[in-house]
């Protein structure tokens, strides 16, 4: 099976501004916002929408990597900020890809053990599988593509893109 382009590199810029423009107005009110990336292409992803969020609002960005046993969703979940980093505060928790949202729900989970004044979630590529009641706010594109489907971001100095295998 060959690789379909379902996003190239023009097109995912396109999805960073506009999903940083939804953030912006969503967290108007506030001074500082988490932008939190699932390691490690969520973290990418994260750090291009801090970027723009940065160029177009005054809002102060902080970053947020977030470590998730992909493998074991229920060993610790690590982040580089301590929880008083990010609590009381705007969060966004980003992630490349929704799946079947196992790793963006236990992320959830994660985040909710903090006070936090909003959580809401962005991803670049929105499958529809999902195993749980899970959503992205914010999402660049939605497939219904099948089970046997898979869907890979790629972030390239020479250009990023996502694709169907």
């Amino acid at each position: 099976m060959g690789q379909n382009i379902i996003l190239n590199n023009l097109e995912i810029e396109h999805k960073i501004k506009r999903i940083a423009y939804q953030i912006y107005e969503t967290f108007i009110d506030e001074k500082e916002i988490v932008i939190a990336g699932i390691a490690s292409n969520g973290f990418v992803f994260a750090k291009k929408i801090a970027t723009e969020l940065e160029r177009i609002s005054t809002l102060n960005v902080v970053l947020c990597e977030v470590f998730i046993s992909k493998k074991n969703v229920n060993a610790p979940i690590l982040t580089s900020l301590s929880k008083e980093n990010y609590e009381n505060k705007g969060m966004v928790l980003v992630d490349d890809v929704l799946n079947s949202g196992t790793t963006l729900i236990y992320g959830v989970k994660h985040f909710l053990d903090v006070p936090l004044k909003k959580l809401k979630t962005a991803v670049l590529v929105d499958r529809n599988h999902k195993k749980y009641p899970v959503k992205a706010d914010f999402k660049g594109i939605s497939l219904s593509t099948s089970l046997l489907e898979h869907v890979q971001v790629v972030f390239d100095e020479k250009g990023d893109y996502a694709y169907l295998s």
